[in-house]
């Protein structure tokens, strides 16, 4: 019987994934949640595990729905098109300066929020703004493309911006600080890296002349604005919210350092956000109950219980068998090995459960200190970045996916692995090198 319930457990998370990269535009918590379900039934994960896993995700699932509710918020007081505009302004008819700007900006969005409500705030406005230009297809997708990867990669430097980065600190016990301070100059070097590569495939698809469209301005809320005295207004408003969310940002980090819950100070500062848009535009915060993505939360928790219930079959044993030797010698083997295996768990199963167990797996290989932090680092790597050679690798992506698509622009797998075979594996290898010197030398 018992070998029946694990064989039954198996089959529930390989069916959830299946259906997942199967459905796309099926909301993912209800596979999830199915699969879930079903490990609970079996027995491989009891009563008291599910408080194990309510512990480790609810102060990363706190802090990752306080950023959406600024995401949204921020769509309330009209910053897609004033965000849009200034895009298309400082290109000043370029399509070359527009892709710098492009990718410049997708960087901000995960900084300022996280790396799925990025892709949910910038991809809308890309669409926007390069439809009113009437590119063609082959045109859209060097902007749309390399925006979306250059989001999703961006979670990586700094481990608040994404909710499987959260949880994976929370189970390796390393403060949101610590991430940062051994992550971010290695992580950072590699998206320079793969902007760089993005521009060198698409520099010949890139139009040089952008065709000439009529300004739009908005004021917050969605009215036009009219004359330069108004369009002033507007600016200096949107520059002191996006100041006010950088320091909520920046609040994390410090928080962290002193160890206070990095979640109450996201909470305050998504609730102040929304005070202030209450007084601003009079509209009340319970439009979030309804806007909020609680889905996403769903997502994490019940893939948790999938993943706990493998471990618990001894998942994790089996892998630290395969991960004792990729480890147990220098910190560059123990990164490079590590952030590669990461990355082909991560394009084959998606980067949250592949994550979560690797995670779990080095936690119970008695690492020393050190390795432990730059195994798990490496891991961060290969599920934020490596992930990326296939559509299905991330949450993120697969939601970019569905938006394109319902924005009517065509881009098929062959299209996206085109790009994606040659600017991921040497990003993702150069990034996990540098972050084993990196860690060297500060330590």
């Amino acid at each position: 019987m018992h070998e029946l319930m694990g064989i039954i457990t198996i089959c529930a998370f390989f069916l959830t994934i299946a259906f997942i990269f199967w459905k796309p535009n099926i909301n993912e918590a209800i596979p999830a949640s199915a699969g879930a379900l079903i490990v609970l039934l079996t027995g491989t994960v009891s009563l008291s595990d599910l408080g194990a896993i309510t512990e480790t995700i609810s102060g990363a699932a706190i802090t990752i729905m306080a950023t959406i509710v600024m995401a949204i918020v921020l769509e309330s007081f009209g910053f897609f098109h004033w965000a849009a505009e200034i895009l298309l302004r400082k290109a000043r008819g370029s399509g070359i300066r527009l892709f710098w700007l492009t990718n410049f900006f997708c960087f901000l969005m995960t900084l300022f929020v996280n790396n799925d409500g990025s892709i949910l705030i910038t991809t809308p406005i890309l669409l926007m703004l390069l439809k009113s230009m009437g590119l063609k297809n082959h045109q859209k997708i060097p902007y749309l493309l390399s925006g979306a990867l250059i989001a999703t990669a961006s979670s990586a430097p700094i481990g608040v911006s994404n909710i499987v980065n959260l949880i994976a600190l929370k189970i390796v016990h390393m403060d949101l600080y610590m991430h940062t301070a051994m992550m971010f100059i290695p992580a950072s070097f590699g998206l320079v890296l793969l902007t760089l590569l993005l521009f060198a495939i698409f520099y010949k698809t890139l139009p040089k002349k952008l065709p000439e469209v009529a300004q739009w301005s908005l004021m917050p809320g969605g009215h036009p604005l009219k004359g330069d005295h108004l369009k002033e207004i507007n600016t200096k408003f949107m520059r002191n919210v996006l100041i006010f969310v950088f320091c909520v940002r920046i609040s994390l980090f410090v928080a962290s350092y002193f160890h206070f819950p990095v979640s109450i100070m996201a909470v305050l500062g998504s609730a102040f956000l929304l005070a202030w848009r209450w007084t601003f535009l009079k509209i009340p915060p319970t439009d979030m109950i309804k806007k909020t993505p609680w889905y996403i939360l769903i997502f994490a928790f019940a893939m948790y219980v999938i993943i706990y219930g493998l471990s618990n079959l001894g998942l994790t044993e089996w892998l630290i068998t395969i991960m004792q030797p990729l480890v147990a010698g220098s910190l560059l083997q123990a990164s490079v090995l590590t952030g590669l295996l990461l990355s082909i768990l991560s394009n084959l199963f998606n980067n949250h459960p592949a994550l979560m167990v690797g995670t779990l797996t080095l936690t119970n290989m008695g690492l020393d200190p050190l390795t432990l932090k730059i195994s798990y680092l490496a891991s961060v790597i290969g599920s934020d970045i490596g992930s990326l050679l296939l559509p299905i690798g991330t949450l993120a992506t697969i939601m970019w996916m569905h938006i394109i698509k319902k924005g009517g622009v065509k881009i098929s797998w062959g299209q996206y692995l085109k790009v994606t075979i040659i600017v991921i594996p040497i990003t993702a290898i150069v990034t996990l090198v540098l972050l084993s010197y990196w860690v060297s030398w500060i330590f």
